[in-house]
């Protein structure tokens, strides 16, 4: 698997607590924004995020950001 699957073309935008996130590079996770194991095989590791306050983020959907794991805008590049 060379590029990761789209899982959605817009932000996963949720309210967090402090805490580490497994969020899921290779788009294959049942369980999006996070990590559920499905990329074993693939090349991919999920990005550990340590939330160090509760606070609004928004998780890149699409997994084609710059800024991983976060929403950087490029979903509104995709066709």
């Amino acid at each position: 698997m060379s590029n990761p699957k789209i899982a959605q073309k817009s932000p996963f935008v949720m309210e967090v607590e402090p805490g580490k996130y497994a969020w899921c590079s290779c788009g294959l996770s049942a369980k999006q924004p996070y990590c559920d194991g499905s990329h074993k095989g693939t090349g991919f590791a999920p990005i550990i995020e340590n939330v160090t306050e509760a606070r609004k983020v928004a998780w890149c959907g699409c997994k084609q950001t710059g800024k991983a794991p976060f929403c950087d805008g490029s979903h509104s590049k995709i066709q």
